[in-house]
């Protein structure tokens, strides 16, 4: 069984991201991310790619680029509230 070319995308585009802090992390100190980031940050990439596939499929083409310039907002704000805490929240950066 073979995968269509767009669903191996929808695969491999968040995997092939995860291994950036992956291969940092062989390399430096500074790059400290355990299972359980790599786990959080999979599940957000994989929403928006997934979201980024409704949206080519669902939206009208008027529409489209500022549905996904939104949901890529969406996914940076809340990349950095985990990472750094933006807004303040108590579980931020752990």
């Amino acid at each position: 069984m073979t995968l269509p070319k767009k669903q191996l995308l929808t695969i491999l585009a968040p995997l092939t991201l995860l291994l950036v802090p992956f291969v940092g992390m062989q390399f430096t100190n500074e790059v400290a991310w355990s299972l359980s980031d790599f786990v959080i940050i999979g599940l957000l990439l994989f929403a928006v790619v997934l979201g980024i596939n409704f949206i080519l499929r669902k939206v009208r083409p008027k529409f489209r680029v500022a549905f996904i310039i939104a949901l890529l907002v969406l996914f940076l704000l809340a990349w950095a509230e985990l990472a750094v805490g933006v807004f303040g929240t108590p579980f931020a950066g752990s």
